[in-house]
């Protein structure tokens, strides 16, 4: 007689157990994700350290401000003091600055690209050439505007040039009034360029027109900015530079950018100002947008009044206005590397749903094992792509460390998943899949405008075919294995 013995079964999880808990090893999994995402800030923060460090002995994101003339005037204020326990008012005269808005400015800047290396990072230099030609004349109804022609102080007025850092100011310049060349002098420029830049003692005594001509030469990083000011200003700037970007209060007229490089034309009428043409306070530092996307601010003074002690004391008073408008001109890089692989990092999870998933469905349907810690080995290997992708791509560049790092993790993958498969037909599924996959990701970093429908479309489809590939399965059912002997 044999004897039969059983050995004892070995019960396994529902498919709806297996499903539950590979998405918690999914969302596990997420921890990693995001310490590649503040790794991504991290570099960036460095890169941004880095270019700061290059610029520092070139010169900064640059305004251009002017050219203004500036000229003291007396006037009597009335001032209240306590004498004795009374209060006493009394008239004083103090000194102000009348500044004089040009009726007309044309400029013309030509930008000269380049760019410099620290190590793995770089930035954008360049080198531009400003030449420009204004008009002054006063008012005909100057007495409206609250100052008589005969308080003005001829004698020491100035006309005034603004460049936000004058660390760039290195290859001199001119000024001329009426064909006379101008003896210049460092700083006091005009308040929309943070009181930096040069001037010069005027010789006009405010009758008719005065017609000034400036060029300098200025070298900054990034971005380039004009305070448009006066009746009429029109700016021409064109570069070498192929990947401009133009923002600021006002947009240029049909610019041009092309692979030779970018010409644009602004042209700002006084009504789109706002301004009037003689001010007794100078606006302020522009807010400006520079390439990375954030706003600046190139104040270095801010609004004040003349205390009593001042005014008892008649100097001329520097008083800064509200923020002035600028038009800006932004050297961005082509590339932003670091934006691409912040944004292929938000796009993580979805490699890791849809290989988890091609694996479920390999365990339930096609009834391959699938364990835990292969699923973790995996998660791995898929989130280690995009520390890969970071690291390559400031050494070689965003595409090339893409190919690079896909086809590092694809072919891992593809053989570590004929292992767990138990077969080399599916292991060519799951590659074929990842290599659909990193293909569509490119393709949704170049297309920002339909990275949201693509990325809906392919939810919807791999979810249709996911049903479709379920709909036998009993999700309660246990399956049994037994031996008999």
């Amino acid at each position: 007689m044999t004897d039969i013995v059983e050995t004892p079964t070995r019960k396994e999880r529902t498919p709806g157990m297996k499903l539950l808990f590979t998405a918690l090893i999914g969302a596990v999994l997420i921890i990693p994700l995001m310490l590649v995402y503040a790794l991504v800030y991290d570099r960036q923060d460095q890169s941004q350290t880095a270019q700061n460090a290059i610029n520092a002995g070139w010169g900064g994101p640059q305004v251009i401000a002017g050219p203004v003339l500036v000229v003291p005037f007396r006037t009597t204020q009335t001032q209240t003091e306590e004498i004795g326990g009374k209060a006493v008012t009394r008239a004083v005269e103090v000194e102000k600055l009348l500044y004089i808005s040009p009726v007309e400015n044309r400029a013309t800047t030509t930008i000269m690209p380049q760019e410099r290396r620290k190590s793995i990072y770089r930035s954008v230099l360049y080198t531009a050439r400003v030449s420009g030609a204004a008009k002054f004349a006063l008012p005909a109804d100057l007495e409206r505007f609250g100052v008589t022609r005969e308080r003005l102080l001829w004698d020491r007025a100035e006309l005034r040039m603004g460049a936000s850092d004058a660390r760039g100011l290195t290859t001199g310049g001119t000024l001329r009034a009426n064909g006379q060349a101008l003896a210049l002098q460092p700083g006091k420029g005009p308040a929309a360029s943070g009181g930096q830049g040069f001037f010069a003692f005027l010789p006009w005594d405010g009758q008719g027109e005065l017609a000034v001509d400036y060029a300098f030469g200025l070298r900054g990083s990034r971005s380039l900015s004009l305070v448009p000011r006066g009746g009429s200003t029109k700016w021409t700037v064109d570069s070498k530079w192929q990947s401009p970007s133009f923002s600021g209060a006002f947009l240029p007229e049909k610019p041009k950018v092309d692979d030779s490089g970018f010409a644009a034309r602004y042209t700002i009428d006084k009504l789109a100002l706002g301004q009037a043409p003689v001010m007794m306070d100078d606006p302020g530092p522009p807010m400006i947008d520079d390439s990375d996307g954030t706003m600046q601010s190139y104040a270095v003074t801010e609004r004040m009044a003349p205390s009593s002690g001042d005014i008892a004391s008649g100097g001329a008073q520097e008083v800064v206005g509200g923020p002035a408008r600028a038009v800006t001109v932004g050297l961005i890089e082509p590339v932003n590397l670091f934006s691409k692989v912040d944004r292929a990092v938000k796009y993580g999870f979805l490699f890791i749903g849809f290989t988890f998933l091609a694996f479920f469905l390999f365990d339930v349907v096609g009834g391959a094992r699938v364990a835990t810690a292969e699923y973790l080995l995996t998660g791995a290997a898929l989130v280690l792509f995009f520390v890969l992708l970071l690291a390559f791509a400031e050494v070689i560049g965003f595409t090339p460390a893409y190919l690079l790092a896909s086809a590092a993790i694809i072919g891992l993958l593809t053989a570590y998943s004929a292992a767990v498969l138990g077969s080399w037909k599916r292991a060519r599924f799951i590659g074929a899949l990842l290599v659909g996959l990193y293909a569509l990701l490119f393709v949704l970093l170049n297309l920002e405008a339909w990275s949201l429908l693509i990325g809906a479309v392919l939810l919807f489809a791999a979810l249709a075919g996911v049903m479709f590939a379920t709909r036998r399965v009993d999700w309660g059912a246990v399956g049994r294995r037994e031996a008999v002997s």
